[in-house]
């Protein structure tokens, strides 16, 4: 079977994702959302999930050249499994599940942290990194925008990103809005846009705004697909599954660590060099503590 076909299958959902109808669009999103289980599961279980039909999911195989619904999702399932899968030892978490009763909490909580950081490491592309390095390191200005949990995230890269880039901007500033902080955007500027689901509302209107002005975008999500209409020029997806309520951001706060990684590469000895000036600044206005020594 053709290696590149599963890749090519997935390049042709994203593609076709604004022309299908409702329906074959919320499957189409459901199939690069949960790729894995799109290979194991059969139709129904599939269709169950995605809250679609049988018979869109058919009609989809159809529509992308595909003969039957089987041969539409065999190289998902073929890729799922010959891909050589080295989990790591974790045999002490189920000792620790023994110690008392937040055992098997801690236990739950640490194999899913430990899973979704190499789910969301394996997900991401050198090639697209180095892009996505390239187009920001070129920008006139980058926007950073998020808001709630994202926000963290946000100022986090913000706070080390700057130190290659020192036109990155983390809005919205004072109060106001993104939208307000993205009036002088335009072409050859960047909106880095930081939202899981259930997606923001500014969020998606700011990252709507900029693209209208012409600027690029780069969404750090939850998913391949996270509003047909945006088109962002680049898409860095990392797992955010959770044993709580609230997603958790292991495998978000891993893959901000990969494009910050290559951002300090490609400035190399200035980014270093501010970042020597900033450690200067703060040592010699003591902005570190320091034990005071006993008599």
């Amino acid at each position: 079977m053709d290696p590149t076909l599963k890749t090519k299958t997935t390049d042709a959902l994203k593609e076709g994702i604004l022309q299908f109808p409702p329906q074959m669009r919320t499957a189409a999103k459901y199939i690069l959302d949960h790729p894995s289980d799109f290979g194991l599961d059969s139709i129904r279980k599939t269709a169950r999930k995605a809250h679609v039909s049988t018979y869109t999911l058919v009609k989809m195989a159809k529509k992308l050249g595909f003969d039957s619904y089987e041969s539409f999702r065999q190289p998902f399932r073929h890729a799922l499994l010959s891909s050589t899968n080295v989990q790591a030892d974790t045999g002490w978490l189920d000792d620790v599940s023994d110690q008392s009763s937040f055992g098997p909490v801690y236990r739950d909580a640490a194999k899913n942290a430990l899973s979704i950081v190499k789910n969301s490491l394996e997900k991401q592309d050198i090639e697209q990194l180095e892009q996505v390095a390239d187009m920001l390191v070129s920008a006139r200005s980058v926007y950073l925008t998020a808001v709630r949990s994202s926000y963290a995230v946000a100022y986090y890269l913000h706070y080390v990103g700057r130190m290659a880039l020192p036109s990155l901007q983390l809005i919205p500033r004072h109060r106001n809005s993104a939208i307000d902080d993205l009036n002088d955007a335009g072409e050859g500027d960047v909106l880095i846009a930081i939202t899981v689901t259930p997606y923001s509302r500014e969020t998606i209107e700011a990252c709507a705004f900029a693209k209208k002005r012409g600027a690029k975008l780069l969404l750090i999500t939850d998913s391949e697909v996270v509003s047909p209409e945006l088109q962002p020029e680049h898409t860095l997806v990392a797992s955010v599954l959770s044993t709580h309520h609230f997603g958790c951001f292991s495998g978000m706060m891993a893959v901000v660590e990969l494009l910050l990684a290559f951002l300090m590469t490609r400035c190399g000895e200035p980014a270093r060099d501010r970042i020597r000036s900033y450690e200067k600044l703060r040592i010699e206005n003591n902005a570190y503590w320091v034990a005071q020594k006993k008599h």
